[in-house]
């Protein structure tokens, strides 16, 4: 979710300074020609007043200038009024000298003000107007150079400039502008981007936390909380609802399935197992008989077993196993594994070692289903620990939580395989087989889980190859209160059920 945001907010910010570059392009080359109209009207305006004056002055005063040997200086009641032109303004004289400079123009140095008159040397046909560069003061200028015919013979035209750096969004200066602007925009368009973004996934975050929870098959009855708005996030979720609804319709059959196969298999396997030990006792049974007697009333044990298991999972699956919870002392039931384990040890000649607290430990729990929890625990560490091997069972009282430690010396789990030990039928390598030295149905350690999980415990395992393995069962001694705390019906995620 938050590459998306992050994508987003990049996608969004990029197609952000696309526009800003296109708007800014588009801006410059719209503005380049309007503006130079602008200052164009601009000069024929002040010209225009320019002209005015000079010729009105002329009729009323029949002569504007003053006579000078080396100057002919525009007369000082004419002059003062072309000082409120706000450009630079130069007049010029039928010999190309210049008359007058208004106090704009005076500012301008010698060879800026001879550039300005030289424009009207010779006379165009053509009213000339362009673009041209001064002195770095003014910078770039737009001129207007216009004869007048009016004013005497004294005037032979003006030249107006005005510079370009007064023009209203004068191009270069609003591109100088944008770019410095444009890392402000940037900045604050990361944010909103990435703002806008995690407002716009913030649903389906939402819906992503709510499909997390269901973590199993035990969960699928929540549901996903449909959208108020957002046409696709609501389809969204409607479909993942749908989805949830037909797996949890195909957990439910194939639990019932496994629940009902189990029951009605016990029977069966009842009325074959009877019949056979009768046969094994029957004396009149031929010896050759025997073997395969024999050896057919350990499958059916086998089978007997595996069925129990599975019904006992997928009644566990359903929340209808239920839980005997009493007080009792934790310790005689480690002992009893303890001794249990000593007689399946005997022929392997496998030492069991056992650790006790010296005081009762005390704890609510169903004593049938931590028996079954010891002894799967046990079987497996005799199973797998070669001749002449140690087991080792230990009750440490923490306080708190009270832990179950049984461990072995024998060939250990593969690394690769220790996050599936726990998953049903699931058995190592090394151990595949469900006859032989070590036949099993791998179902034992997915009940010992369920076992520990129901009681609001945990179950961890440690293993080496060659080393040796150490499971801990860790219960609390306090229960979490509910239906199922003095007993009642608990599923496979350990929460007590009502129904």
């Amino acid at each position: 979710m938050a590459s998306i945001r992050r994508r987003l907010t990049i996608w969004y910010s990029i197609a952000l300074v696309g526009s800003m570059l296109a708007f800014a392009t588009a801006l410059v080359l719209d503005r380049r020609h309007p503006g130079d109209q602008e200052l164009d009207q601009r000069l024929a305006a002040e010209s225009g007043y320019v002209v005015r004056s000079l010729s009105e002055s002329f009729r009323v005063l029949g002569r504007i200038t003053s006579s000078d040997s080396v100057h002919s200086p525009l007369a000082p009641s004419v002059g003062s009024r072309l000082e409120g032109v706000p450009y630079p303004l130069v007049v010029v004289g039928p010999r190309h000298e210049i008359i007058f400079l208004n106090e704009s123009a005076s500012r301008l140095d010698y060879y800026s003000s001879q550039k300005l008159a030289a424009l009207l040397r010779p006379l165009p046909d053509v009213i000339p107007s362009g673009t041209l560069e001064l002195d770095p003061v003014i910078g770039r200028v737009r001129y207007l150079a216009l004869p007048v015919g009016q004013a005497g013979p004294d005037i032979a035209g003006l030249v107006l400039a005005i510079p370009v750096r007064v023009q209203t969004l004068e191009p270069t200066y609003l591109l100088r502008s944008m770019l410095v602007i444009a890392p402000l925009i940037l900045l604050g368009a990361l944010g909103i981007g990435y703002w806008l973004a995690g407002t716009a996934l913030r649903p389906i975050a939402g819906i992503m936390d709510e499909v997390e929870a269901i973590t199993d098959g035990r969960s699928l009855h929540h549901r996903v909380v449909v959208p108020r708005s957002g046409e696709e996030l609501v389809r969204l979720a409607q479909t993942v609802n749908r989805m949830l609804e037909r797996l949890e319709d195909s957990f439910t059959s194939l639990r019932r399935f496994t629940a009902d196969a189990s029951h009605e298999l016990k029977t069966p396997l009842m009325v074959l197992r009877a019949g056979v030990e009768r046969a094994l006792t029957h004396p009149g049974a031929p010896p050759e008989a025997l073997q395969a007697l024999d050896e057919t009333l350990e499958q059916i044990n086998q089978m007997a077993e595996m069925v129990d298991n599975l019904l006992t999972l997928a009644r566990a699956d359903e929340g209808s196993a239920s839980l005997a919870v009493e007080d009792c002392d934790l310790r005689d039931l480690v002992a009893e594994a303890a001794e249990t384990a000593g007689i399946l040890g005997e022929e392997p000649a496998i030492t069991v070692r056992t650790e006790l607290p010296p005081t009762p430990v005390t704890l609510a729990v169903d004593r049938s289903r931590i028996r079954q929890l010891l002894l799967n625990l046990i079987t497996n560490a005799i199973k797998y620990t070669p001749n002449g091997g140690k087991v080792s069972l230990a009750l440490v009282d923490q306080g708190d939580t009270v832990a179950l430690i049984i461990g072995d010396s024998g060939i250990g789990i593969a690394p690769a395989d220790l996050p599936n030990i726990f998953d049903r039928f699931f058995r190592a390598d090394i151990a595949r087989a469900r006859t032989g030295d070590r036949p099993g149905t791998g179902l034992g350690l997915a009940i010992t889980k369920w076992i520990a999980e129901a009681h609001g415990g945990t179950i961890t395992v440690q293993s080496r190859l060659g080393r040796g393995t150490v499971f801990t069962v860790t219960l609390p001694r306090v229960r979490p209160s509910g239906p199922g705390s003095l007993g009642g019906l608990v599923g496979l995620d350990g929460q007590a059920r009502t129904d």
